[in-house]
C-alpha cells in the first residue's frame, strides 16, 4: 500500500510558515536533490492555503503529479489542473493509499496534517529542520494536537546550510 509522507521544512521552533504565511526564512541547499525527492512521488495532498500560497509562486500544480487540494470554499472549475477536494480529506485519502503509484506527499499544511495524523493515514513524518527561530507563526501540528510516538528511521545533515532532515515512521500501536 502506498505512503502518505509528511515532508515539510519546519523552522527550529516547530512553525512551517510565519504568522502571514510566509516562507522566506526556508533557505536552499545545493546538495539537496529536488529531482530524486519529486521522483519518489506521484500524487501530492495540499490543503488551500498552502495551494494558494505555492500558486503565488508559480506553482500549485506540479507537472508529473496528481494533485489534491483539500478546501471548503475553492471551486474545481476556477482550478482545472488540480483536483479540488471539497469533502472529507481523509476518505479520499483512505481510497488515494489503495490505488497503485508511487508514495503520497503530503505537502501541506498543518490542518491537513493534524487531521489525517487523527484519522490514521500519515505513515511518516519527514521534517527539513532549518537553522532559524521564528518565534511565532503556522505550527507544524496545531493544537490540540494529537499524542504520536515516531520511530527515527533516518537523518542527514546538509552541512552547507545546516539543514537536518530527519525521517520518522509514525508507530500504529
Amino acid at each position: 500500500m502506498r505512503r502518505v509522507r509528511y515532508q515539510v521544512a519546519s523552522s527550529l521552533d516547530g512553525y512551517i510558515a510565519g504568522p502571514n504565511g510566509e516562507f522566506d526564512w526556508i533557505v536552499s541547499d545545493p546538495e539537496i536533490d529536488f529531482n530524486a525527492l519529486f521522483a519518489q512521488f506521484d500524487t501530492v495532498l495540499m490543503g488551500r492555503k498552502t495551494f494558494i500560497a505555492a500558486a503565488a509562486q508559480g506553482g500549485g500544480a506540479m507537472p508529473g503529479m496528481s494533485v489534491h487540494v483539500f478546501s471548503r470554499t475553492l471551486k474545481a472549475q476556477d482550478y482545472p489542473k488540480v483536483s479540488v477536494v471539497n469533502g472529507d480529506p481523509a476518505a479520499t485519502v483512505r481510497e488515494l493509499k489503495t490505488k497503485p503509484g508511487k508514495d503520497i506527499w503530503l505537502f501541506g499544511g498543518g490542518g491537513l496534517f493534524h487531521s489525517l495524523l487523527e484519522a490514521g493515514l500519515v505513515d511518516t513524518v519527514e521534517p527539513a529542520i532549518v537553522p532559524v527561530l521564528l518565534g511565532e507563526g503556522i505550527p507544524l501540528l496545531p493544537a490540540p494536537g494529537l499524542r504520536t510516538r515516531l520511530t527515527l528511521t533516518r537523518h542527514r545533515l546538509y552541512p552547507k546550510s545546516g539543514i537536518v532532515l530527519l525521517e520518522y515512521d509514525v508507530n500504529r500501536s
